[in-house]
């Protein structure tokens, strides 16, 4: 997949159409599934979800567990750790957290579009779907089985409401082609 530079402007009214988006509530192509942290049980937060290249209509969903009340909660950043999930429609969720039937669930804030645009020759950007990722710390693409296709790479800096990637922290996600199960982790500075 070819890398696209991302922006985000806030929509005036909730997105339900298969688009890329950050916010609001998920757009389901299949039953809901909406995943669970594996600490606390508790619903994770909707990041968004992102429109998958292809001649079908397919979403890869975005989550991460958030602090409650107060409390932190350890291993966001862990690919398969159970307080992060990224997986597709049509596709599976990951085996190592649960999910739930709800249709909606916490979320960010109001939906936010994502705005794309082709990246230019001194683009920095940290902010972008497909291309390779910019790694902070060192190459932690998936080796679980199957071939794994960096999907989106999201800069906290740039993200249109406040998420916790640690400081300055980016996100990564990562698609297995065949099964739609999915990869989401956090590197920071």
């Amino acid at each position: 997949m070819d890398k696209t530079i991302l922006s985000f402007e806030e929509s005036t009214r909730p997105i339900r159409e298969p688009v890329t988006k950050f916010g609001g509530q998920p757009v389901w192509l299949e039953e809901p599934t909406w995943p669970l942290s594996a600490e606390t049980g508790s619903p994770m937060r909707f990041i968004g979800q992102v429109r998958l290249p292809g001649d079908r209509v397919r979403l890869g969903y975005i989550f991460m567990t958030d602090e409650e009340d107060g409390e932190f909660v350890e291993g966001t950043w862990e690919p398969e750790g159970g307080e992060n999930a990224f997986f597709a429609q049509p596709g599976r969720p990951a085996a190592f957290y649960e999910v739930a039937p709800m249709e909606t669930g916490p979320t960010h804030g109001p939906d936010h579009i994502a705005v794309t645009s082709t990246p230019g020759t001194d683009d920095e950007s940290l902010s972008f779907l497909g291309g390779t990722p910019a790694w902070l710390q060192g190459d932690e693409t998936p080796e679980a089985p199957g071939s794994w296709e960096h999907t989106l790479q999201l800069d906290s800096c740039d993200a249109p409401f406040d998420i916790n990637f640690g400081d300055a922290g980016v996100g990564y996600a990562f698609l297995n082609t065949e099964s739609g199960e999915g990869r989401f982790l956090w590197q920071c500075g």
